[in-house]
């Protein structure tokens, strides 16, 4: 049989058993296993050739650590450092070792004790979030610190990626001992990383700056594609596994403002890819060999949910939290992983274990992710049983939330022109969260590089859409007065968010009623606005007696008249009224202004105001006089064209 029809098989096989475990709310991942185990050829045999369906499937693995790089930059995994190297990283380590122990004491070699110590220390993102909302949950303490341990175990993961090929290495017996292979494999991955992240920072940023601007959606996927299996090739050349380079190129990609759009141009070929990579998994299962190993599974299913779960207490309960919320987020964490079936892939093609083994731990992930859900939704009940004295005793003790990245209770601004701006001050004055989308790449770089929440993005993607947190959002203004496009884009927040609302924008009163049948909360015309300011000044004219109020609007008009007149540089020539704008410099090593204050900086008499100083990633408004700048600061000035260009040669020359 052909490997297309190989291919069509399983995936009829997955659509009608996913869309049934969907219609169960049962992950879908089981699903994909179940549809590989049906149709492969411990089962039915309908699909003999594993090989072929494997090479495909791999780059569903490829893709999958692509997307996770996009989301731990390295700037994100510094400032969560802590989380990474203390609980999701001690967690990760600590179970390994323990259950690696109880493997090697059972008789297991060394090298398959570590690999099943490594595959029980994953947990399953999918179950827990899914899990967690359907309780209203996931803003829990628990659910919050569950979450991020959860989403850090990918990152901690990666260096698994690296060493189970080395482990297999030595145990077919082409090397003696480990220490030779393994600092070789160190020394590839450090060359691959060296590669891959130095020379992406170099090139990627300008490549995509490049590719937005022909504003073309095609080619812009092309580019993710070719950018993603490139990496991947660059590090297989070396030795090092695809997917380690994906991560790699993800992570330095995941600095750009250009991440959401890159997310979701790649999610529709990691879904497909990654679920035939797990019914590659699925299909490794042998239905037949269960009886023979199913009590050994079901050891390794309670050591797995046991041992995790004492190991997250320990950690949680020795970091300061409550014995109430330390064992509600083991039991949390006590499931089973995906990523675990994409470690035991590598050590089956590595033949690190045998074939037996690999089904008794296989069987092992799946019975703790069949029992995951419902020990997460009876985790309060089991805690409140357990530890009802501890918790009473602690509970009004404050403990620190962990920080999981997740943005909540933002505003997302579709468009960041002339419009879009004005709203992100008025929210940045006042102290709320904005993450704002836009297609022009050259706004977007101005912007990003002034410390500005924005990026390069399609707001009328649903992938993009969820990518910027729309499930955690307050608000959604969209400011960019298409109205085909916004009618698009309340098309997707209405699937998603039916609560949330929506403030539009309208160039006049024509698209009113269409925009509030599609699901707008508010709909802004601009020709009313213009109407109502107008009569607003006539009536001032004509000494309407509001004497106060006048004043104050006045007033009001005169404090905000320059912070209506500040926007970034756009490719598109916009008419305005006025010439100023802003501009971000960035000042390298040797600029001629490293070392002085703003106030010996010749500002062209006055004419230029600093808005903004940007350092280490911290955004400074208005910054005093006396502040001595540093190499790597970001200053934002505001004047007028002529003006800026002689001010940034001052400063950098």
């Amino acid at each position: 049989m052909s490997p297309f029809i190989d291919i069509l098989l399983l995936l009829t096989a997955a659509v009608v058993i996913v869309g049934a475990f969907q219609r169960a709310h049962v992950p879908s991942s089981l699903g994909y296993l179940l549809a590989g185990a049906l149709v492969g050829p411990h089962a039915l045999g309908l699909v003999q050739d594993q090989a072929s369906i494997h090479v495909v499937a791999e780059f569903g693995l490829v893709f999958l650590l692509f997307t996770i790089g996009l989301n731990f930059s390295l700037p994100q995994i510094y400032a969560l450092r802590h989380t990474v190297l203390g609980l999701g990283t001690g967690q990760v380590v600590l179970t390994t070792a323990a259950v690696g122990t109880m493997a090697w004491w059972a008789g297991m070699p060394a090298a398959a004790a570590f690999v099943v110590g490594a595959v029980f220390a994953q947990s399953s993102t999918t179950i827990i979030a899914r899990q967690l909302a359907e309780q209203n949950d996931e803003g829990s303490r628990h659910g919050r610190t569950a979450l991020a341990m959860s989403v850090f175990q990918d990152v901690t993961a990666v260096p698994f990626v690296v060493v189970i090929p080395v482990l297999g290495v030595v145990a077919t017996g082409t090397a003696a001992t480990l220490g030779e292979p393994l600092v070789w494999a160190l020394a590839k991955a450090a060359l691959a990383f060296a590669i891959v992240f130095f020379a992406g920072r170099l090139l990627l940023r300008p490549l995509f700056h490049e590719v937005a601007a022909r504003r073309s959606t095609e080619l812009f996927t092309l580019v993710v594609l070719l950018v993603a299996l490139g990496a991947a090739a660059v590090t297989d050349s070396l030795g090092v596994s695809l997917a380690f380079g994906a991560f790699l190129a993800g992570m330095t990609l995941g600095e750009t403002e250009f991440r959401h759009q890159i997310e979701a141009s790649i999610r529709p070929f990691r879904d497909v890819l990654l679920g035939l990579f797990f019914v590659s998994i699925g299909m490794l299962l042998d239905l037949r060999a269960l009886p023979a190993v199913w009590h050994w599974a079901l050891m390794g299913a309670a050591a797995l949910l046991l041992v995790k779960g004492l190991v997250v207490f320990g950690l949680l309960r020795w970091s300061g939290a409550d014995s109430g919320t330390a064992l509600k987020t083991g039991i949390t964490l006590a499931v089973g992983g995906e990523f675990g079936f994409a470690l035991l892939a590598l050590a089956l093609d590595a033949k690190v274990m045998q074939a037996t083994t690999g089904q008794a731990v296989l069987s092992a992930v799946l019975f703790s992710m069949v029992a995951g859900p419902y020990l997460i939704r009876h985790a309060a009940d089991i805690a409140d049983r357990l530890v009802r004295p501890a918790a009473a005793a602690t509970a009004a003790a404050p403990q620190p939330e962990p920080q999981t990245g997740t943005l909540r209770n933002h505003v997302i601004i579709c468009g960041f022109g002339r419009i879009g701006q004005n709203v992100a001050r008025f929210l940045e004055e006042e102290g709320l969260a904005f993450v704002a989308l836009d297609l022009d790449p050259e706004r977007v770089r101005e912007a990003h590089t002034a410390g500005e929440a924005v990026y390069f993005g399609d707001s009328g993607d649903r992938a993009v859409l969820e990518s910027v947190g729309l499930a955690g959002a307050r608000l959604v203004v969209v400011s960019h007065g298409d109205l085909a496009a916004s009618l698009r884009l309340l098309g997707q927040v209405r699937a998603l968010r039916d609560d949330l609302p929506v403030m539009v924008r309208a160039r006049d009163e024509s698209g009113v009623e269409d925009l509030m049948r599609a699901g707008a909360t508010e709909v802004v015309p601009e020709t009313l606005e213009a109407g109502v300011m107008m009569a607003t000044h006539a009536l001032l004219l004509l000494d309407v007696p509001l004497g106060r109020v006048v004043r104050r609007v006045r007033d009001a008009r005169v404090g905000r008249y320059r912070l209506m007149r500040e926007f970034f540089r756009s490719t598109e020539q916009i008419a305005s009224d006025f010439e100023d704008r802003l501009h971000a410099v960035t000042l390298p090593d040797g600029a001629e202004a490293i070392g002085r204050t703003l106030a010996d900086i010749d500002l062209a008499e006055g004419k230029i105001l600093v808005t903004a100083l940007m350092r280490r990633g911290r955004r400074i408004l208005s910054p005093s006089p006396g502040t001595s700048l540093e190499a790597g600061d970001v200053l934002v000035l505001f004047g007028a064209p002529a003006d800026l260009q002689r001010v940034e040669s001052a400063l950098l020359d």
